[in-house]
């Protein structure tokens, strides 16, 4: 795992701290850091609520902003593994999909429409 990586789950642990012991937990059992599996099953679910409740505004837009950040990072497996994950996962429930877009940055906007014409999703 790259430094842009490494970043990116410790900035995510900064604002879901109530995750740590599942990130700590996942990586007990699988024996390392499975990006994937965490992103989507640890943070995502919760960044899913955050969007459906809408009530922690300023907590979603400090996520959103540091997603456009990372949407902005040269470090091209961060991007991958970014898009294949929250970018796709947001993608999964169109309601949702319209609450993140007032949160996102153009170049989030950009790769989220790339991730889901890669799944062949209509746009």
């Amino acid at each position: 795992m790259g430094k842009k990586s490494e970043e990116f789950f410790r900035v995510m642990l900064e604002f879901l701290p109530s995750k740590s012991n599942d990130y700590i937990k996942s990586i007990e059992v699988y024996g390392e850091v499975l990006e994937t599996v965490i992103i989507e099953d640890i943070f995502m679910p919760d960044i899913i609520k955050l969007l459906s409740e809408n009530r922690n505004i300023n907590l979603l837009e400090r996520i959103f902003d540091y997603f456009e950040e990372v949407s902005n990072c040269k470090d091209d497996h961060l991007i991958n593994i970014f898009s294949i994950t929250v970018l796709e996962i947001l993608g999964n429930d169109r309601e949702i999909l319209q609450l993140a877009q007032q949160y996102m940055g153009p170049k989030t906007i950009q790769l989220q429409i790339e991730a889901d014409r890669g799944l062949g999703r209509r746009i």
